[in-house]
């Protein structure tokens, strides 16, 4: 279903912008925490990856 997958495209971007949000304000409350830093930068790469292969 061609529409799914832009809809689960546009959620895992949401929710990359979401976690980037989330552990910068860890980060800021708390103190960095390379673990969460790390777990955001894969979460982006898979949504780079599901906006790359995505069919047009």
């Amino acid at each position: 279903m061609p529409g799914s997958t832009d809809s689960s495209t546009r959620t895992m971007g949401v929710l990359t912008v979401g976690g980037l949000v989330v552990v910068t304000a860890y980060t800021v409350a708390l103190g960095s925490n390379g673990w969460l830093w790390f777990g955001w930068v894969v979460l982006g790469l898979i949504t780079l990856g599901m906006v790359a292969t995505r069919s047009t």
